[in-house]
C-alpha cells in the first residue's frame, strides 16, 4: 500500500509521478483495454519500471484506484435517472450516456462488463448498478415509455453492441458508433412518433471492407 492509499502525504515528486502513472494508465486502458501491463504504463509515463512499482504493488491497484471513481460516476447516473420524473427520458439520457463512456474507454467497458479484473472496492461499486438500473427499467415500463419485453438484463448488453460497433469502426470513422447507439435506443420506447435524426452517416462499401478486413474480435 503507498502513502495515496495510507492516507500519508506523498512527496511531491512522489505526488507527480503517481499522477503521471495514472494519466498514463488512463489514455492505455480507454485505448487497448485492461491487458495493458504496468510495464506499458511505465513506458508511456516515461518513468522507470520501478517508480511505477512503488506506487503500485501490482495491476489491481492501479485498475483499482483509476476505475473506482468511473464506476462510482456511472452509479450516481443511473441513481439519479431512477429518481428523475420523467423515467421514458431518463432511461435514454441513461443509456446514451453510459454507451458514449463505454465507447470511449475501452478499459471502463471491461471493467463494467466482465468480472476478470474486480477489485473488491469496484466490485462494492458495481453492485449500486444493478438495483438502480432495475428501477430505471421498471418505471419507465409503468410509464408506458419502454417496450414490455426489456429487462434489466439487456443494459449490458446494449452496452456491449455500443461497445463493439466502436471498435469495428475505430479505424474507417471513430465516431460511427454514435450511428447505431441512436438505431438502438429508437427501438425501445413503445410509440415513437418519429424517428431520431442519425448523427453519422453510414460506412461507406469501401469503409466497411476496410474495417472487415481490420477486425479481430476479442479472443474469448
Amino acid at each position: 500500500m503507498d502513502a495515496a492509499t495510507s492516507g500519508r502525504p506523498l512527496r511531491r515528486d512522489a505526488e507527480r509521478n503517481r499522477r503521471r502513472t495514472l494519466h498514463a494508465a488512463e489514455e492505455l486502458f480507454a485505448r487497448h483495454g485492461l491487458d495493458v501491463t504496468l510495464d506499458d504504463v511505465a513506458r508511456h509515463a516515461g518513468l522507470g519500471v520501478g517508480t511505477v512499482y512503488r506506487r503500485f504493488a501490482n495491476k489491481e491497484e492501479l485498475i483499482e484506484a483509476l476505475f473506482e471513481e468511473k464506476v462510482a460516476a456511472l452509479a450516481g447516473l443511473a441513481e439519479r435517472a431512477a429518481a428523475a420524473p420523467d423515467p421514458g427520458t431518463a432511461l435514454i439520457d441513461f443509456l446514451t450516456e453510459a454507451c458514449t463512456r463505454h465507447a470511449l474507454d475501452h478499459g471502463l467497458r471491461e471493467i463494467s462488463l466482465s468480472n476478470r479484473y474486480a477489485p473488491a472496492r469496484i466490485a462494492v461499486v458495481k453492485d449500486r448498478l444493478v438495483p438502480a438500473i432495475r428501477t430505471l427499467v421498471a418505471r419507465a415500463q409503468s410509464a408506458g415509455a419502454l417496450r414490455a419485453d426489456f429487462t434489466a438484463e439487456d443494459v449490458p448488453v446494449v452496452l456491449l453492441m455500443v461497445g463493439a460497433a466502436a471498435d469495428f469502426g475505430q479505424q474507417a470513422d471513430p465516431q460511427a458508433w454514435r450511428r447505431y447507439l441512436v438505431l438502438l435506443l429508437d427501438g425501445l420506447p413503445v410509440t415513437r412518433r418519429c424517428a431520431t435524426a442519425l448523427p453519422r452517416p453510414s460506412l461507406t462499401e469501401e469503409e466497411l471492407a476496410a474495417a472487415t478486413a481490420r477486425f479481430s474480435p476479442p479472443r474469448r
